[in-house]
């Protein structure tokens, strides 16, 4: 499996062009997985494939019988660890609750296109990328895990992702985290109490959705 690969949403890519076009992208594709042993099936992991809304239909014209696997995370927690990297890295240097206050209007700037940056907010609004997925390859082809349940439970997770791909069951293998950030300081008590008020419906309706109960997303 490859990792942020953002082939699907890298509008270089002439997605509008003929046969001669789409026969370079898939080969250009393809390299990125030259490595990988004959017969054996190919992954990558790139978040922002669920939130770059032209993306699902991309991958369904490569392959309408892909297997997807989401993995949510509390979308309160999401949008704070998502400014701590990008300020981190320099990309923003407003503290959060401005980042929070000026979000459309910096997002904005990206149209028609998402903003990859300043997306604090809207990347959080989960039901609807769901349904973009679903649209494309239906619900039996998405599998639905939670952040939380990875951490706690690897193993059942991994036992799950087999199953969805078809793949005999692996065992033992050792759970490991990676890419763990490190904030200067916790989220502010005001932004917490703002972001649960901002996504409590959104967070209702996931729950209605998927059969969830993500109260706990809502605590703390």
């Amino acid at each position: 499996a490859e990792k942020e690969l953002h082939h699907f949403d890298d509008e270089r890519l002439n997605w509008g062009s003929g046969p001669w076009a789409r026969r370079k992208r898939i080969r250009r594709y393809h390299r990125a997985f030259g490595s990988a042993p004959a017969g054996s099936l190919w992954g990558e992991a790139t978040p922002i494939y669920m939130y770059w809304e032209a993306a699902a239909a991309r991958i369904w014209q490569y392959n309408p019988a892909m297997r997807i696997i989401v993995i949510l995370r509390n979308p309160i927690e999401r949008a704070y660890s998502h400014w701590a990297m990008e300020r981190g890295r320099g990309a923003d240097t407003l503290s959060f609750g401005q980042a929070l206050a000026r979000e459309a209007t910096r997002c904005r700037t990206a149209l028609p296109l998402q903003h990859r940056v300043y997306s604090y907010l809207d990347r959080g609004f989960y039901s609807a990328q769901l349904r973009r997925l679903w649209r494309f390859f239906g619900t039996e082809a998405v599998l639905v895990l939670r952040q939380e349940e990875l951490r706690e439970k690897p193993q059942g997770c991994l036992d799950r992702v087999c199953k969805h791909l078809g793949v005999s069951a692996l065992s033992n293998v050792a759970a490991m985290e990676e890419h763990v950030g490190q904030y200067g300081e916790p989220m502010a008590a005001s932004s917490r109490s703002q972001l649960r008020a901002f996504f409590a419906a959104e967070i209702r309706h996931l729950e209605a959705m998927l059969g969830w109960d993500c109260s706990a997303w809502l605590e703390g």
